[in-house]
């Protein structure tokens, strides 16, 4: 034993002792941490496979994986990985289609990170599930039909759970489209209406927009109501509707003079005001309407990965990692108790 001792002390130092200084160690939400000390072990007994397979033999040394991954170490660590589907566990990572242009809910930083509410939360989650919630970026109208391909495990994107998209109606023509979407129901939030700062052109309610132009994102609540209202306003008077890929092209639109009004969900519309020129371009007016859940939404048929997402959203609500989130935001009035499922109308 003194013999071998002395071998892997020549090769590596001391056993249990780094031979280089500690690195600082990376964490991630799919990842735990793994010692320097740990490396420096395995290292000696790579470099000396048969003195070293004896001497863990006799001391019990506990540092080999046997080839073991990341995300095995990872999903071992967190307390609901058992919840989710074999195929997504293996991979570590829930693929999130995303319209990263929607702050503060997700959107790119001056570093070009994705961050907002969304991936705040999911990166919450992902501590409680063992994986990694990667986010791509997709235009908001496209989602869904994504998730429907499989581009995406869900969708995640201040998408408001309504009848219509959980049973794959058009809301517009009322024709079913496709198979519709389970939603994990996580924030409510309501819709609101801003306009350039010191000329609110009379607007207080929707109907105020009869004879005049508005700016929103396509495929939105915001546009859904714009469309119902303009079926009210007389001959003569009828709302012009531009719709855009995402809300900063409209918000861009209105900030030139070219609409009279934008619409956007609340914390969207609030965030605008609050950052955009300073808080000097834009202004909320009236009040925020047709509050709904937003929905994490989940194919119809991947019930263990929806159900797992709920745990998930579940624990941290209880653990208080949620709530933290959103008053980081400053969205805490759409604080849900709990996560539900399908719980729009």
């Amino acid at each position: 034993m003194a013999l071998l001792y002395s071998l892997v002390t020549a090769v590596a130092g001391p056993i249990g002792i780094p031979t280089h200084p500690p690195e600082e160690p990376t964490m991630t939400a799919s990842t735990t941490r793994r010692t320097t000390a740990a490396r420096s072990k395995i290292a000696a007994v790579g470099a000396i496979a048969v003195a070293g397979a004896l001497l863990l033999t006799g001391c019990g040394d506990q540092t080999q994986d046997n080839g073991s991954s990341n995300t095995d170490t990872a999903t071992s660590a967190a307390p609901l990985a058992d919840k989710l589907p074999k195929a997504i566990r293996d991979k570590g990572v829930i693929k999130v289609g995303s319209d990263i242009a929607y702050a503060p809910v997700e959107f790119k930083d001056d570093s070009g990170k994705t961050v907002g509410i969304d991936p705040d939360l999911a990166a919450a989650m992902g501590k409680q599930l063992g994986v990694t919630f990667e986010f791509e970026n997709g235009t908001f109208d496209t989602l869904i039909t994504g998730l429907r391909s499989k581009r995406y495990d869900i969708a995640m994107s201040a998408m408001t759970d309504t009848k219509d998209r959980q049973e794959g109606i058009d809301s517009e023509t009322g024709k079913k489209v496709g198979e519709g979407v389970d939603f994990v129901d996580y924030f409510t939030a309501g819709v609101s209406i801003y306009t350039k700062k010191g000329d609110d052109q009379g607007i207080k309610t929707w109907s105020d927009l009869c004879g005049k132009k508005i700016v929103l994102q396509r495929g939105t609540v915001s546009e859904d109501l714009a469309k119902a209202e303009n079926k009210k306003c007389p001959a003569g008077k009828k709302i012009a509707i531009e719709a855009f890929d995402n809300d900063q092209q409209a918000q861009t639109r209105l900030r030139a003079g070219g609409a009279d009004a934008g619409s956007s969900d609340f914390p969207v519309a609030a965030y605008a005001v609050k950052t955009s020129g300073g808080g000097k371009d834009f202004q909320l007016v009236g009040e925020q309407v047709e509050a709904a859940p937003y929905g994490i939404a989940v194919a119809k048929n991947n019930t263990q990965l929806r159900d797992a997402l709920k745990a998930a959203l579940d624990a941290i609500i209880e653990n208080g990692e949620y709530e933290k989130i959103l008053d980081k935001w400053g969205v805490a009035e759409g604080a849900v108790k709990e996560a539900t499922i399908n719980g729009g109308k």
